[in-house]
């Protein structure tokens, strides 16, 4: 458990993204994660450098809409300092932390003040001793790391932890989490870390996390991007939803575009992108140019468009033709239709949860 967000089991695949505001900026920190929540994110990490960082943290954990987990380096006192604080879980690199005797410290806070634990393995940090031993970073020196780790947090009688095993190449984490799924049941949270910016760091995550995931592998995951935390939120949902394992807003379906066009398609997209970021239901639409796929992508989606001529299409409503509109009025008019039926969606949602309560 992340504070009340469950991790591993049958629990939904979290998402979870890291402030860059410097943590001792209280309002900019909140901000930033009440932005990423708005986005949907499920757990946010926060830097916890120093000690003025750790007594910033107890505000921004009273004011956070989600679970904060205090990311930990260096210097073992600022995770007791954090626990103290509030966070919900104490993220911890093996490879910077210090000795078994300081890790033990930082368990009984956790303990004491009901935190969760991250092991989280870096391929750039790891420990003196496995570098001495395997030469250079590599799989099985990150899993070596962090099965060393997993045994002193559960000699200690610590189990309520999670673990990761990262790296910025995608072919060494890929084969170090493969590794890792095989030695032990923990909960896996899933990262190629420094991934890079948004387009190339976007592409390289997809690829990494997606095959792990697709795998089975995987209960929690971050995106990391030099970019917006937001946006990590956003390709980390696009992730899940593109593998069928998370479902939230509108799951845009659309063409590419050609000279088949009955409309501008990119134009079209982006703007509905924009305006309809603020859906939370999980719902498609299909916007297509003309109709070579439109119909048949639109049968499966909740709205559709397709491109007809001279100027208008043909709207579809849960996969059936329903009537024709022109291409001025597109782009207001599909907004209403999604918000509609993301209204009736979430009233048969909420009726069949009374019915099961």
């Amino acid at each position: 458990m992340v504070g009340s967000v469950p991790v591993g089991g049958d629990a939904p695949i979290t998402v979870q993204t890291m402030t860059n505001t410097l943590t001792t900026d209280v309002s900019g920190t909140i901000a930033q994660i009440q932005a990423c929540a708005d986005a949907g994110v499920d757990i946010v990490r926060v830097s916890v450098p120093d000690e003025s960082s750790a007594k910033a943290l107890k505000e921004i954990v009273r004011e956070s809409p989600v679970p904060i987990v205090a990311d930990i380096h260096f210097h073992y006192k600022r995770g007791i300092e954090a626990a103290e604080s509030g966070a919900a879980c104490l993220r911890i690199n093996p490879g910077n932390i210090g000795s078994e005797a300081r890790v033990r410290e930082v368990i009984k806070a956790a303990r004491d003040h009901g935190c969760s634990m991250r092991i989280g393995v870096n391929a750039g940090s790891l420990e003196k001793h496995l570098l001495d031993k395997y030469g250079e970073p590599c799989p099985d020196a990150m899993v070596e790391s962090g099965l060393e780790h997993i045994k002193i947090l559960e000699d200690n009688d610590f189990f309520n932890f999670k673990i990761s095993v990262k790296s910025s190449d995608v072919f060494m984490a890929a084969a170090a989490y493969q590794a890792l799924a095989d030695a032990t049941d923990a909960p896996i949270h899933l990262g190629i870390t420094e991934a890079g910016g948004l387009m190339s760091g976007t592409i390289k995550s997809a690829v990494g996390l997606g095959n792990l995931l697709w795998m089975g592998i995987g209960d929690t995951i971050r995106v990391s991007l030099s970019a917006d935390p937001v946006e990590e939120v956003k390709v980390g949902y696009d992730i899940l939803k593109s593998l069928g394992l998370r479902h939230r807003g509108v799951n845009i379906i659309s063409c590419p575009s050609c000279a088949r066009q009955g409309f501008d398609v990119i134009k079209t997209v982006e703007a509905l992108e924009k305006r309809l970021e603020h859906i939370k239901t999980p719902m498609s639409l299909s916007i297509i140019g003309c109709v070579v796929n439109g119909p048949g992508e639109a049968l499966m989606t909740d709205v559709g468009f397709t491109g007809g001529g001279n100027g208008s299409g043909m709207v579809y409503l849960a996969g059936q033709q329903s009537h024709k509109l022109s291409n001025e009025q597109m782009v207001e008019h599909i907004v209403l239709q999604v918000e509609t039926r993301a209204a009736i969606l979430e009233s048969e949602i909420a009726a069949s949860a009374m019915a099961q309560s």
